[in-house]
């Protein structure tokens, strides 16, 4: 199985150079991706095969339940690196239905040095855990918090000083919170208006330099 990997990026390259022979070329001349995906390392969710992108189209950055910790020092440089450099236009938090990171949280065990990471998503969990507890379906337990996770981490995402920066300078870039469903291969927008969801933590999170 693993040597067919090979034999398969053989038969890539010629489907990607059949149709434009620079494929390759242009492909190295550089990248502006619109958008920058955070989701998770689950190998079911492949951010450009979902969203129908192709190479060059989409920055992406994956970790276990698509967390956005303040103090993860590797998504910080990706969102800088997204905002200020590749000046995307779009961020989007995509969550996915049946995530193992999501599952860890609503059933605790001791997982060793996954129990540090999963602590924000163990919080996401105590924040509404009033609402999730009075779920009595497990599954639809299960989903509503991987959908509560979204919504959380985009706000996460908003008090970045990198994003904040890049709000009040052009307006860009638009946070979305996604869900993909893997039982039927579909995106789902959680349509959150991040605009009225950071107005109510302003007070608190706002960097805006006082002129």
């Amino acid at each position: 199985m693993f040597h067919r990997i090979f034999e398969n990026n053989k038969r890539w390259i010629a489907e990607k150079t059949t149709g434009d022979p620079d494929y390759f070329k242009k492909l190295a001349a550089g990248q502006q991706p619109e958008y920058l995906y955070i989701g998770c390392s689950d190998s079911r969710v492949t951010a450009e095969d979902l969203m129908g992108l192709q190479p060059g189209e989409v920055f992406i950055h994956r970790n276990i339940a698509n967390l956005v910790v303040s103090t993860d020092s590797n998504i910080n440089a990706v969102v800088q690196y997204a905002v200020e450099y590749l000046k995307v236009k779009h961020i989007i938090i995509c969550g996915h239905y049946e995530c193992g990171g999501v599952k860890a949280a609503l059933n605790p065990s001791d997982m060793g040095q996954l129990n540090s990471w999963l602590q924000t998503l163990r919080d996401v969990y105590r924040f509404h855990q009033h609402d999730l507890d009075a779920i009595k379906d497990s599954r639809e337990r299960f989903d509503k918090l991987v959908e509560l996770n979204v919504r959380e981490q985009c706000i996460n995402l908003v008090k970045i000083d990198h994003v904040q920066r890049s709000w009040y300078k052009t307006g860009f870039p638009k946070v979305h919170g996604w869900i993909f469903d893997v039982r039927t291969g579909r995106i789902n927008d959680l349509n959150m208006n991040m605009e009225e969801e950071f107005a109510s933590i302003r007070k608190i999170y706002d960097l805006k330099p006082i002129s």
